[in-house]
């Protein structure tokens, strides 16, 4: 059984009369990755903010292994060196070498001294790749080099939970994927429980195994990456994947009646996606030959997310409309979700 290392219970927050946040509920389990998507003003970073005790609660609780560190009956800068935030600018000092930056949270706030604050922060910069640079200033290093040191900084103050505020939105591709893959192996190698927030799907996908959708405040969605992205319920979880996938193209493309959506009478355009993890048979091979109908695949979108296929394919299906019928009963059967997006026998 999972132990969940932080409880988020009806968390509201509040300025003024505007709620920013309303009645949260959601766990985060040791050793996870999770993260929370949503669009811009959706209260992701208010949420991560509250956790991390940067903002005060206008009611509910956090537990942190259990134990309630939202109500003041605990020093907050050693909450704080626990449960560790990584932002998207960085935040380093500018006057600071790299090596500085490092330990000073480690001395001004954690009482440190400095030989020891030092051998922290060249352990965690050597793991981060940035021991090369430690007297360098944060005007002479990239942003990707930036990143890494404030994730050394972070890990300095030996964290169990590391927060990261949109850590990749300020990178371009390349070192997005350089910092993705480095909070994946401290997640793996050093037992770290992350909790990140995106509006970029493709981070969802490439580290983390659970997922909160939250919309207006409020936490609408959430489970693991695999269900959610499967088998979405809400319209706001769709809309995101659909960022992702290009099998939702489909539909403009029937919008305006381009070529590749012309369909011959008797014909239909379907998209197939997978529902659940153990869709791996080769239905579509299969319908062919037990159904005596025709697939045409316009385009494919599928992929391994947590060990399992996802994604799905658009096609053209054509036969006698018995045997495409029984076709289509036969793909739920063997749950694949089926969506009939155009169908030829049907006049425009």
């Amino acid at each position: 059984m999972s132990e969940h290392i932080l409880e988020i219970r009806h968390l509201s927050k509040t300025f003024g009369t505007h709620a920013v946040l309303k009645d949260i509920d959601f766990t985060v389990d040791k050793g996870d990755v999770t993260t929370i998507i949503g669009a811009s003003g959706s209260g992701k970073s208010t949420l991560l903010r509250c956790i991390n005790l940067l903002e005060t609660l206008t009611t509910g609780e956090i537990l942190f292994h259990g134990q309630d560190v939202s109500k003041g009956k605990i020093n907050s800068s050693s909450y704080r060196a626990k449960v560790g935030m990584v932002f998207q600018n960085f935040n380093l000092f500018s006057n600071l070498t790299v090596l500085s930056n490092c330990m000073i949270g480690q001395q001004k706030v954690l009482k440190i001294a400095t030989e020891e604050a030092k051998k922290r922060a060249l352990y965690y910069l050597n793991k981060v790749g940035m021991a090369p640079y430690i007297n360098a200033r944060p005007d002479q290093i990239s942003g990707g080099q930036k990143q890494r040191v404030a994730i050394a900084r972070a890990l300095a103050n030996d964290p169990k939970v590391l927060l990261c505020d949109e850590a990749t939105s300020a990178l371009d591709p390349q070192t997005t994927r350089q910092i993705l893959k480095l909070l994946r192996t401290l997640n793996e190698k050093l037992g770290i429980t992350i909790v990140l927030i995106t509006h970029e799907m493709a981070v969802v996908k490439e580290i983390c195994s659970h997922v909160a959708v939250m919309d207006h405040g409020c936490v609408v969605e959430q489970g693991d990456v695999y269900t959610i992205f499967a088998n979405p319920r809400m319209q706001i979880t769709r809309n995101f994947i659909r960022t992702t996938s290009n099998l939702h193209k489909m539909d403009e493309l029937i919008e305006e009646r381009a070529r590749i959506a012309e369909l011959q009478p008797g014909e239909l355009i379907i998209r197939l996606s997978y529902v659940e993890r153990n869709v791996a048979e080769a239905v579509i091979s299969q319908i062919s030959r037990m159904y005596n109908v025709d697939v045409n695949i316009l385009f494919a979108n599928v992929e391994i997310l947590q060990g399992s296929q996802l994604g799905g394919t658009v096609a053209i299906i054509s036969g006698e409309r018995a045997d495409v019928t029984r076709a289509i009963e036969y793909f739920i059967e063997k749950n694949v979700g089926v969506e009939v997006l155009k169908d030829g026998r049907i006049s425009d």
